[in-house]
């Protein structure tokens, strides 16, 4: 299923997960043809565009990184994939600095251009293993 938000229990599966590593967070995004308001007029690729574009520096500042960003252009093994249209691979200091940047005040204000752009997500929450 995609959605745009978390649902308290998914942030609650999060926070129990280690505390004292980095997160790793893999983004599948979907786009939708034309935005909504206040972008209304261009695709849902480019407002989502202009909220990536204040939302990096905002994560940067507060100690995460993009690690990658692609188009997708085929999903090769499995189903339920179809139809997304971006990856980002964000790493975060902690769980808990990722909740913290995602419910921040300014994030909040930007995440309009979000909004009105992207159809959907899957969010993934990934730590580093040893395989």
């Amino acid at each position: 299923m995609l959605a745009q938000y978390p649902t308290s229990a998914q942030l609650e599966t999060l926070l129990a997960g280690p505390a004292d590593t980095p997160v790793v967070m893999l983004n599948l995004l979907r786009f939708k043809a034309e935005a909504d308001a206040p972008d209304a007029g261009v695709s849902g690729e480019e407002a989502y565009r202009r909220y990536a574009e204040q939302m990096v520096p905002f994560v940067e500042a507060h100690g995460g990184r993009v690690l990658w960003t692609g188009r997708v252009d085929a999903q090769v093994i499995g189903t339920g994939a179809e139809g997304f249209h971006m990856v980002a691979v964000v790493e975060y200091p902690s769980r808990q600095a990722f909740v913290a940047i995602a419910t921040d005040p300014r994030v909040l204000e930007i995440a309009v251009h979000r909004t009105a752009g992207l159809d959907g997500q899957w969010l993934l929450a990934a730590t580093t293993t040893q395989v």
